[in-house]
């Protein structure tokens, strides 16, 4: 693969159409079309048309053990438990399109959906609250392209919850909710469609990764003075009809710069302080989305496959401190990771933000010593977080 590859923008026919939003995909902004597309029908994985039943594996104390799953349903309105080892045994209504999500200490889950932020609390796996947003972002509906929330963050004496608010057709905007109140307290305007929400481990900082405008926002959690800092390794050609834009961001522990996964083929690592990107190289030439980092410094990237002819399939890079590679080959598009707190296996959601995906989680050996198992979990499941 060579350092020097063009950037990968549309074709001019179908730029045309994604400056009229109407282009299906991660490409580019628009207004979320009428229904999610399932998936292919000639996929051996392809999604069911309508809700499939939770199977009756519920714990016997009823309480929720830790380590079970707890899956945003991208393609319904609820979250979904997940154990591990047997699969989905209970759901939550949340709200239309839920997308990312984030678990306390106090074992409450912040659910970021089009209608507003949920709070559900997971021992008992039922819905506390719904706190609306503050900014208007037009009706809520399905899509990627829906209004509404997408990254979402606590801070880390979980009084804070940051969530990157999508304003179709515009600057997306970072609203901060009190979790003793759950209400909304201040708005901060940030790039276009804020994939990722991420806080620094001070909490002084909070990152919203601006998908559409090639940037991150850092906001000061004080003063909330923003910083805009572009990161566009292979540069912003194309605009919106362009591949190559930034989608989740990981927060590294040892010096506080963020690492932003692209493409298989390079890492952009940049300096808050100084707002400059370093550029490291990748192996996995893949469209890459999700990411996090296992407790001892490995870095997790989900690729979601290709997006053109020569790139490989889907894959779970797992990214070591010294910057060594192993890429694991993943059975169909994937979306977002979590990793289990002994940092031994990566759950890796097959829910996707395009119109390819399937309704379950893949279960990743991150030591190699055993083969991917797939396992039924959720309606297009999303964002995902470990109890």
């Amino acid at each position: 693969m060579s350092a020097r590859r063009p950037a990968r923008v549309l074709p001019p026919l179908l730029a045309a159409v994604a400056a009229a939003a109407l282009l299906a995909g991660c490409a580019a902004d628009g207004p979320a079309p009428a229904a999610d597309a399932p998936a292919s029908a000639s996929s051996a994985s392809s999604a069911p048309a309508s809700r499939a039943p939770v199977p009756s594996v519920a714990p016997a104390s009823g309480a929720t053990p830790g380590g079970t799953l707890l899956v945003a349903d991208f393609g319904g309105d609820t979250v979904t438990f997940v154990d591990p080892e047997r699969g989905a045994f209970d759901r939550v209504e949340v709200g239309t399109a839920p997308y990312g999500l984030v678990v306390g200490e106090d074992g409450r889950a912040w659910v970021a959906t089009a209608e507003g932020v949920a709070v559900v609390d997971t021992e008992k796996r039922t819905r506390l609250a719904r706190v609306p947003y503050e900014t208007r972002t037009g009706p809520a509906t399905t899509g990627e392209y829906r209004g509404g929330g997408m990254g979402i963050a606590l801070a880390p004496d979980g009084r804070r919850v940051y969530v990157g608010v999508n304003v179709p057709g515009g600057d997306g905007v970072l609203e901060v909710i009190d979790t003793a109140t759950r209400r909304v307290t201040d708005t901060v305007p940030v790039g276009r469609r804020p994939f990722d929400v991420d806080v620094s481990r001070d909490g002084g900082e909070v990152y919203a990764t601006g998908h559409d405008s090639f940037d991150v926002t850092s906001v000061r959690t004080d003063t909330l003075r923003t910083e805009r800092m572009e990161v566009a390794p292979y540069g912003t050609e194309g605009g919106l009809g362009s591949w190559l834009k930034p989608h989740y961001a990981v927060v590294r522990p040892s010096d506080g710069k963020l690492l932003l996964p692209f493409e298989g083929e390079r890492l952009a690592v940049l300096d808050p302080r100084t707002g400059k990107v370093a550029v490291e190289r990748m192996t996995a030439d893949t469209h890459q989305h999700g990411a996090t980092m296992a407790p001892d410094g490995t870095l997790l990237v989900v690729g979601t496959g290709p997006i053109t002819s020569g790139d490989a399939e889907a894959s779970l890079t797992i990214r070591a401190p010294d910057g060594s590679e192993r890429v694991v080959p993943l059975d169909g598009p994937h979306e977002d990771v979590a990793v289990s707190r002994d940092g031994r296996t990566a759950y890796v959601t097959g829910g996707f933000t395009r119109d390819r995906y399937w309704n379950g989680i893949t279960l990743v050996d991150l030591d190699g010593t055993a083969p991917p198992v797939r396992l039924a979990a959720g309606e297009r499941p999303l964002g995902i977080a470990v109890l």
